[in-house]
């Protein structure tokens, strides 16, 4: 096995690992990684909608999109299509996916099938280091807040986006979650707050809740 560090803040590429192995064993390999480097990737991994779903199914129940139809016969996932002529990028601005749900989701497996050869990048946060460096008076006014996180109802997922197919739920979701969470398995503790979903720090005035 080979790991290739793709910044200090986070991220590996992975190779000498074989995902269509959804054996127990190969999957607490692939956990140890992920907790380590918070975004691993692999490359030229050939694997199928059922393998996709038995290694997702390591890190617990799987999920359907609230909003956003699956695929007919794998409900859990969700094709992402963006047109030529569409200018949104579906998740554009940063957020933490669902984080509006009771419980948030551990992981999210993202398999690229065809990408543009420049642009569209997805980029990722390390939402761990993020809490270390900051500013020692924020850290202690928020430590022991909770936040709202807002789902913003289906329109939001599926509007701009002729190919993103609504489930028909349009129901608007809020949950209260700690800013500042610990995570179960490093024991690390993690800033939980996103510009998407999380609408209010709770016990703070507005104008200060949309500084922070």
């Amino acid at each position: 096995m080979d790991v290739k560090l793709l910044s200090g803040a986070l991220g590996a590429e992975i190779s000498g690992i074989d995902l269509k192995d959804t054996s127990l064993e190969n999957f607490k390999k692939i956990n140890k990684l992920l907790l380590e480097h918070k975004v691993i990737f692999f490359r030229n991994q050939n694997i199928t909608a059922d393998e996709q779903l038995a290694l997702g199914k390591h890190f617990g129940p799987l999920e359907k999109h609230v909003y956003v139809k699956g695929r007919e016969d794998y409900p859990e996932i969700v094709r992402i299509i963006k047109k030529p002529n569409e200018k949104n990028q579906w998740g554009e601005n940063w957020h933490s996916d669902v984080s509006y749900n009771v419980k948030p989701t551990k992981a999210v497996i993202l398999r690229s099938i065809k990408i543009p050869p420049v642009g569209g990048d997805t980029m990722f946060a390390n939402m761990e280091l993020a809490w270390e460096v900051l500013d020692k008076n924020i850290k202690e006014k928020i430590k022991d807040k909770k936040a709202m996180h807002s789902s913003l109802g289906g329109a939001f997922f599926t509007k701009d986006y002729e190919a993103m197919e609504s489930n028909g739920n349009d129901k608007e979701y809020s949950n209260e979650h700690p800013v500042v969470r610990t995570h179960p398995e490093t024991g690390k503790k993690i800033l939980f707050v996103n510009w998407t979903y999380t609408k209010k720090i709770i016990g703070l005035e507005k104008k200060e809740s949309d500084e922070i």
